[in-house]
């Protein structure tokens, strides 16, 4: 068993398991730090981004670089569409790729890097919350790009800065492998990878042609979020990615489907340990109603899914009792209308209590009622807002600020120090989100909200599930730093790096067959003779066939007649008569060696012994061939067979 890792972001992960001749990806996490180091794509152009200064490095005198770098406030960006950087494609051939299982929406944004164009042909396996919101994140992404002509192979882009990335200034000259960055999909190309996935719900056990079982459990993180349970006859391995033993909307983790796994893999754990969720979405509301009450609006860079839904439920409260009922609520994206709707109708993904305010019945969650009161209002784009009132509480993306709905309202309050922006994703370090916004006047709050596991609780559980060998990123392995939080366990730890392969100490002990029915009508018993428990034994002549992961026992070609099949020790006394009845005489019967136990028979006329020992028999025969066979014949005589 090997284990691949194909990712750099431990919080996007992508991994490869080869296990009982299958290879099996494990998400396909889509790092998007790439995009920090672009101008941002505003959905309408920008003068102040347009003006900026372009940049040169010292004694560089490139023509091909001209046009493509600008700096701002001291930092330098690459004037050209967003790039993305996929999961690695020169370790693992995709087209060999069996299965990818998914185990939430926001871990299969790679997913078209992986299927098309690749020569892919295996099973895609998700659940139906996570193919669904995933959509959206995904359209919502595509659709804002390709406003920007942002999409596909073709079209602008700036390559020359990638050939010279080792002369420019930081952080442009730290960044990893730009040549392998890459433009998003198209919009045709994300239909079709879509169009592979194949839906399943918790506990339902998928058949990986016929050698493994796959099995969705709960892990509490979003909505249809899953670890996924690999099971074999004899093996188990579970996978662990972005879960959470918080009480939020989602269905809680289900921890006995993992316990006892011969190996876990564990990945997607918080990227802000420092901070408390429960803090800082107390925070937020607190920074948004002093916003407010100043006459200053509130921008939240959010996706359209997710902690949205807890954000609506919890600052429209809090607003509520600060006496801000008043103050409206938009939700700009895409996919806004989509998303809103279908988190209503997820009654048997969502936690108990949402489920029984839907017995009542009532909506799971309170943003339909938000909007029947007029409280709050959703939109593809902010023109289609003709009434768009302020102050006001605008969630729209994207978290990264290099595109979407966010960047034409940063750019139109970033000059007011009433109003501002509060960050609550965590995926983006917010001082680099900002930088082509500088110098900002309106007001900026970091309250990141990141429900998945911190190390105390990754630690906690792993100890709960006690597996027998733990695999992990290395950024969650000890070392790098006295007081560096990390995953410690008493269990064989692997620590995979990007790019890397690891061998799991998991060795196959056995392999569960079938007997064909021909085979199976032959058999004809036999109880076995100091057996416990009626144990029965059947000699068997069989052909073993391995095929598409099966074992198979089949009749051979040509059916021979089976041979007895002997065991256990002779009986001495027995050995003696048989012997008699076979003409060989004249026997001696000694006590073997002390402390070694058994007995010997001596032929002294045929220069023969027959060492009888507890565990083997020894004979040594000079005699004629006509003795050496009423030997055999004698022992034969006297052992069980079948």
């Amino acid at each position: 068993m090997k284990l691949y890792c194909l990712s750099s972001d431990a919080a996007k992960p992508c991994f490869v398991l080869s296990f009982k001749e299958l290879l099996i990806m494990l998400d396909c996490g889509l790092s998007a730090h790439s995009v920090l180091n672009f101008l941002p794509l505003p959905p309408v152009p920008s003068t102040r981004l347009a003006s900026l200064p372009t940049y040169t490095p010292p004694h560089i005198n490139d023509p091909l670089l001209e046009g493509e770098l600008k700096e701002c406030c001291g930092r330098v960006f690459v004037d050209s569409v967003p790039e993305f950087c996929p999961p690695l494609d020169k370790v693992v051939d995709f087209s060999q790729l069996d299965v990818i299982l998914i185990s939430n929406y926001t871990c299969m944004m790679a997913l078209p890097f992986i299927t098309e164009e690749t020569g892919f042909k295996g099973q895609v396996y998700a659940t139906e919350p996570t193919l669904q919101i995933g959509r959206f994140y995904l359209e919502e992404l595509s659709e804002w790009l390709s406003e920007g002509g942002a999409t596909g192979e073709g079209g602008p882009g700036a390559r020359r800065w990638k050939e010279l990335v080792h002369l420019l200034p930081p952080p442009l000259a730290q960044a990893v492998r730009p040549r392998a960055w890459r433009r998003l999909f198209s919009a045709a190309a994300l239909a079709r990878s879509l169009a592979r996935v194949r839906v399943v719900g918790y506990d339902e056990r998928v058949d990986l042609y016929g050698a493994l079982d796959a099995t969705a459990v709960s892990s509490g993180f979003c909505l249809g979020s899953a670890n996924w349970v690999l099971r074999s006859a004899h093996e188990k391995v579970a996978y662990v990615s972005g879960s959470s033993t918080l009480t939020t909307h989602p269905r809680p983790i289900n921890q006995a489907a993992l316990r006892g796994a011969d190996l876990l893999v564990l990945a997607a754990l918080t990227q802000t340990p420092a901070h408390n969720p429960d803090h800082m979405l107390g925070d937020l509301c607190v920074h948004a109603a002093l916003t407010l009450r100043a006459g200053g609006s509130v921008l939240l860079p959010v996706y359209p899914s997710g902690v949205l839904y807890d954000l609506l439920e919890c600052l429209s409260a809090h607003l509520e009792g600060a006496g801000l009922g008043g103050v409206p609520l938009y939700v700009i994206s895409p996919v806004a209308d989509a998303s809103l709707a279908y988190s209503n109708i997820l009654a048997e993904w969502v936690s108990g209590g949402k489920q029984a305010r839907v017995a009542l019945p009532e909506e799971p969650f309170p943003h339909a009622a938000l909007a029947r009161a007029g409280r709050l209002r959703h939109a593809k784009a902010l023109h289609h807002l003709p009434d768009f009132r302020q102050p006001c509480v605008v969630f729209a993306g994207h978290p990264s600020l290099r595109f979407g709905a966010a960047v034409h309202l940063l750019e139109l309050w970033a000059s007011n120090p009433a109003h501002a922006v509060i960050f609550t994703e965590p995926d983006f370090p917010y001082v680099e989100a900002l930088a082509p916004f500088q110098p900002l006047a309106m007001k900026a709050f970091h309250c990141p909200i990141d429900t998945s596991l911190n190390y105390s609780q990754a630690n906690k559980l792993v100890r709960e599930l006690r597996p027998r060998e733990l695999a992990l990123p290395e950024q969650y392995a000890a070392g790098g730093g006295a007081g560096r939080p990390h995953v410690g366990a008493d269990v064989p730890t692997v620590v995979v790096k990007r790019g890397a392969a690891k061998a799991a100490t998991v060795r196959r002990r056995a392999a569960r067959g079938t007997l064909c029915g021909t085979l199976a009508a032959r058999a004809v018993p036999r109880e076995v003779a100091g057996g416990s428990g009626g144990l029965r034994a059947a000699p068997l002549a069989a052909e073993l066939r391995v095929r598409d992961a099966r074992v198979e026992l089949v009749a051979p070609p040509a059916p021979a007649r089976a041979a007895p099949l002997h065991w256990s020790s002779p009986d001495v006394e027995a050995l003696v008569r048989a012997l008699a009845r076979e003409g060989v005489g004249s026997a001696r019967v000694e006590a073997g060696a002390e402390g070694e136990g058994g007995s010997i028979v001596h032929l002294p006329r045929h220069d023969t012994l027959v060492h009888v020992e507890p565990h083997a028999t020894h004979v040594f025969c000079e005699g004629r061939p006509d003795v050496r066979q009423a030997l055999r014949r004698a022992l034969a005589a006297c052992l069980p067979h079948v």
